[in-house]
């Protein structure tokens, strides 16, 4: 019988493996995406800057970017936790203090965003 972490998102090592590639090529491409919009768009004023993200495009690859980086950091900091912090209480409390910041960053994304 094998036992289930609660503590990681993935149902193995694979699992994670894969989701952990998968979030970094979306976090680079949303990267590329910014760079992009600051390198060749208009002159960045709060203007350009509230009608690029008033565009529904801009918000949803926004919040797959925001998303990404809560599966990204909790799958990383879960494996960084689990390796070198072994009193299980500490590293318990530490998991939850970086899962609700991801959280916390999430929700505030999606509330800022959309409340463009």
């Amino acid at each position: 019988m094998v036992a289930k972490n609660i503590s990681s998102v993935g149902r193995n090592g694979v699992h994670d493996f894969v989701l952990i590639r998968a979030t970094a090529i979306i976090i680079t491409l949303y990267t590329l995406y910014m760079v992009g919009f600051a390198a060749f768009g208009p002159d960045i004023t709060y203007a350009s800057w509230t009608a690029f993200f008033g565009q529904t495009s801009t918000k949803v690859f926004t919040m797959l970017a925001l998303v990404s980086i809560l599966i990204h950091g909790w799958i990383g900091m879960w494996q960084v936790l689990t390796d070198y912090i072994k009193p299980a209480l500490l590293r318990g409390l530490l998991q939850l203090g970086v899962v609700a910041l991801l959280l916390i960053y999430v929700f505030a994304g999606f509330f800022v965003l959309w409340g463009v």
